[in-house]
């Protein structure tokens, strides 16, 4: 939380200002959703919202620096956007009688801004059992039926896990451009059909749970392989993705709910095991199977054992099984690259994606050789689909460097450290490189 820094940070404090700038930073990724979602519930529009939440936390860089850190300074921001709205619907309602009626009442009941007092936790929430999360709420009402699936998608992850525009976009491999007005017109859909963003009945949740899981997988991927920056991981991401899979998992009893949260889990079990004591990423090859912790690692097998018996499961349980292959091998070599492959098909049957035909190569590569791996890497090049993502270039080095065919595998690595995005990967290809320029031929 917020609080542990506030002691670094002093009042009438210019210099401050950059501290208190990477504290709004912080509060805006873990939080952001959780206050979107608390004001929505009053004021039923997603834009409106958005811009409360923006304005509170402009606020906040603007009087902290002079006033000092509030005690609790996410309850200030969550009053503060809140006073915002109200501000809103008053300039709104100079013509509009109704809404100058709806915002006396709110200002006169349980909210009174951040000028007269702090909100206490429960003004944000009501505590009614996993559907009374007002978080989980939005990610429901998100996946408005009106909405098509790619649209469902992009503003869950805009507006539950304050993403941004660009990180969405690579998340789906479209431009950021398209994917900004994939937003737009979603909000204007919700508009279009009147969605009220109440809980969903009980009859509507297997229609929008698959959307639902798909956001919360596409939130813990960027947490556990973030799409730029400086870190590798961002932890507090892949947490709040396993608090929502924990969260939908209490609240059906479907069992790709539980295939989620076992994926999620074997991969968090991973996860000191992927960088080294700098930061830096460590390839599955190279990672100390010692590091992984066996409690998260228990806990996913458990789930996916009983996911598996239902013979109701489907892709994220399946992806379940390969990470609990990986994360129970005592090493690369002795992985069961055969199991994975036969995995990887019935994936591909459910899920026939670029990404899950990548992946699938890549063991195949492992079991069958580097020549059978190449091959199947061709045939996705052709297609183009994955012409913009490093590391599928990556891939081709590595089959190329284990054939000996040296000067094309610098090429592919060249091509993925012009795409990646993220400073570990580029430090991960840029010591491939190096370490492929010494097996080269001198002159």
């Amino acid at each position: 939380m917020a609080e542990r820094d506030e002691a670094a940070i002093g009042a009438s404090d210019a210099a401050a200002r950059p501290a208190i700038a990477t504290l709004l930073e912080r509060l805006w990724r873990e939080h952001v959703g959780a206050l979107r979602a608390a004001l929505l519930r009053r004021f039923r529009d997603l834009d409106r919202v958005d811009e409360a939440a923006s304005e509170a936390f402009a606020a906040a860089l603007r009087s902290w620096p002079e006033q000092g850190v509030p005690a609790r300074p996410l309850h200030w921001l969550i009053a503060t956007a809140n006073h915002r709205a109200i501000d809103a619907l008053r300039r709104r309602a100079r013509d509009e009688a109704a809404l100058a009626e709806l915002a006396a009442r709110m200002e006169s009941g349980e909210w009174r801004g951040a000028a007269s007092r702090e909100a206490e936790p429960g003004d944000a929430l009501e505590a009614e059992g996993p559907l009374g999360d007002d978080t989980l709420r939005l990610l429901f009402a998100c996946c408005h039926p009106a909405l098509a699936p790619e649209a469902q998608l992009a503003l869950m992850l805009r507006e539950v896990a304050g993403l941004a525009t660009e990180e969405i976009a690579r998340a789906f491999l479209v431009a950021p451009a398209t994917l900004a007005q994939r937003i737009v017109r979603a909000k204007a859909r919700l508009r279009e059909v009147g969605a009220t963003f109440e809980r969903p009945e009980p009859a509507e949740l297997p229609v929008r749970l698959a959307a639902v899981l798909r956001a919360i997988y596409l939130l813990f991927n960027e947490g556990y392989f973030a799409s730029r920056g400086v870190q590798l991981q961002r932890v507090e991401l892949a947490a709040e993705a396993l608090r929502l899979a924990r969260l939908v998992a209490e609240l059906t009893d479907e069992p790709e709910a539980e295939g989620l949260l076992a994926l999620l889990l074997l991969q968090e079990a991973r996860r000191a095991a992927r960088v080294d004591a700098a930061g830096a990423l460590v390839p599955l090859e190279e990672q100390e199977r010692s590091r992984v912790d066996r409690a998260l690692l228990a806990e996913g097998v458990a789930l996916l054992e009983r996911a598996f018996a239902s013979r109701r499961f489907g892709p994220f349980t399946l992806q379940a099984a390969i990470a609990a292959l990986h994360a129970e091998a005592s090493s690369h070599a002795a992985t069961d690259w055969a199991q994975i492959v036969a995995l990887y098909d019935l994936l591909l049957r459910c899920e026939p994606t670029p990404l899950v035909a990548l992946n699938r190569a890549i063991a195949v590569g492992q079991c069958d050789g580097p020549a059978a791996a190449l091959a199947l890497l061709e045939s996705l090049r052709l297609g183009g689909a994955l012409d913009g993502y490093a590391p599928f270039h990556a891939a081709q080095g590595d089959a190329c460097r284990r054939l000996g065919r040296l000067a094309e595998a610098r090429g592919h690595l060249e091509r993925a450290l012009a795409r990646a995005v993220q400073e570990p990967e580029r430090h991960h290809y840029e010591r491939r490189l190096r370490e492929l320029a010494s097996e080269l031929p001198k002159g």
